[in-house]
């Protein structure tokens, strides 16, 4: 046996099993908390607190003691190079038809509360679905990391159809989370850079939390959102084929 074949992780040597392991452990943690949550009558942001935070401090010491922090894509922003921040415009118009639904009235406590949340969520989403399943994934190929991660992702927004919420909204919901997973996922194998998706995801979420209630009344401004996202995706696709077709080129879109 080869130094390399020894020197091979888990994941590279295991790598769908690997990702099952993820999945199946931030599934069952989340689960576990709502299910804690629930019995002690807690508020609805709980389970995602009393999961995320232990799972937070993992992934940071995680990254910190493995030295991974740059190999799932924590990296400056002046890494992205002038030409490919356009990339980034077609997220900002999806914050600001979020934000056309108007903000309801905050108080200072819970507004600080949303930003610690939001962000919470943010960095532990990025970093287990675009940073650890999507790199983990990379080796079988570009659509496979990309379909397979926007897919877990997905599925784990199914939990909130056991919200209480209509059906309409929770497959708008997973359709969203489909199409926005698939859009981070294709940024971060373009440019390899985590914090503007962690930046995105975490505005997203903390304009959402403290915007007018998703009501039927505004179910326009989520269809043109999923409009906008599946046109983005198409067109991030096209942007990777044409520059796999270009060598250098760090995965082949297959």
């Amino acid at each position: 046996m080869s130094n390399q074949e020894i020197k091979r992780s888990f994941s590279q040597k295991h790598p769908a099993l690997a990702v099952v392991i993820i999945e199946v452990l931030l599934l069952l943690s989340v689960t576990a908390a709502g299910a804690y949550a629930t019995i002690k009558q807690l508020s609805y942001t709980s389970p995602v607190l009393i999961s995320f935070i232990p799972i937070a401090m993992v992934l940071i010491l995680y990254f910190s003691l493995k030295k991974k922090w740059g190999y799932y894509g924590f990296r400056s922003l002046a890494s992205i190079s002038k030409d490919r921040l356009i990339d980034y415009a077609p997220l900002l118009a999806v914050l600001v038809i979020v934000a056309l639904k108007g903000f309801r009235p905050i108080g200072a406590s819970e507004l600080l509360f949303y930003l610690f949340f939001t962000l919470l969520v943010g960095f532990v989403e990025e970093s287990i679905y675009r940073g650890m399943i999507l790199n983990i994934l990379l080796p079988k190929g570009v659509k496979a990391a990309v379909i397979t991660s926007s897919l877990l992702f997905s599925i784990t927004h199914v939990l909130n159809a056991l919200s209480g919420q209509s059906a309409i909204q929770t497959v708008l919901q997973i359709v969203y989370a489909l199409l926005i997973g698939g859009a981070l996922a294709l940024l971060m194998v373009r440019n390899r850079n985590i914090l503007p998706l962690i930046l995105f995801h975490f505005l997203h979420n903390l304009i959402q939390f403290v915007s007018n209630d998703n009501s039927d009344a505004y179910l326009g401004y989520d269809i043109a959102i999923l409009a906008l996202l599946a046109l983005y995706c198409i067109l991030l696709t096209l942007k990777l084929k044409k520059t796999a077709a270009s060598p250098p080129a760090e995965h082949s879109f297959n």
